[in-house]
């Protein structure tokens, strides 16, 4: 029956908006302790070997193409602030920003969001069998999918430049 469906739709709604919720979080959380952990390795370093973290950053001046004498006078100029220094070996050694490390109720938050708008979408008419048939509730949640798909699929492509019908086509095909 439609109440059936409805009351699945919701259940999977937000089972699955919860799963992926807590699954971000714990991805960005461990992602952060990772980070957080090379950050404080990276301090420890700096404490104990300064002058091998000076060298580690002037050698990495010296890839970037700067001459010795410049990538010197760098590496000096930098680690003389040692928040500077652990800010800047974080971005320049570790590849990490530590002002960005990704929150991980906002990911999760999102996520649930995220999830929960795409599957509220073929439940919808559903909601409505009191004005419409069940038959007719299943085949415009069908086409609100396929309607949904496409505009998500063809909104990526048309941001990332892959384009419209290409992106479209693969979210129809792979949400389908």
């Amino acid at each position: 029956s439609s109440s059936t469906v409805l009351f699945a739709g919701i259940a999977g709604l937000l089972a699955g908006a919860v799963s992926m919720g807590a699954g971000e979080y714990v991805s960005v959380a461990s992602q952060r302790d990772v980070f957080a952990r090379e950050i404080a390795l990276e301090k420890s370093e700096l404490e104990t070997k300064p002058l091998e973290e000076q060298r580690e950053l002037e050698l990495i001046y010296r890839a970037k193409g700067l001459d010795r004498e410049t990538a010197k006078r760098t590496a000096e100029t930098i680690m003389a602030d040692p928040d500077v220094a652990l800010d800047t070996l974080a971005r320049e050694e570790l590849g990490l920003d530590p002002d960005e490390l990704g929150s991980p109720v906002k990911v999760a938050l999102s996520s649930f969001v995220a999830f929960a708008a795409g599957a509220i979408v073929p439940v919808i008419p559903y909601f409505f069998t009191s004005v419409l048939s069940e038959t007719v509730a299943f085949v415009l949640s069908i086409a609100f999918a396929v309607v949904a798909l496409i505009a998500v699929g063809g909104s990526v492509g048309r941001m990332s430049g892959l384009g419209v019908a290409r992106s479209a086509g693969r979210q129809l095909l792979v949400g389908g």
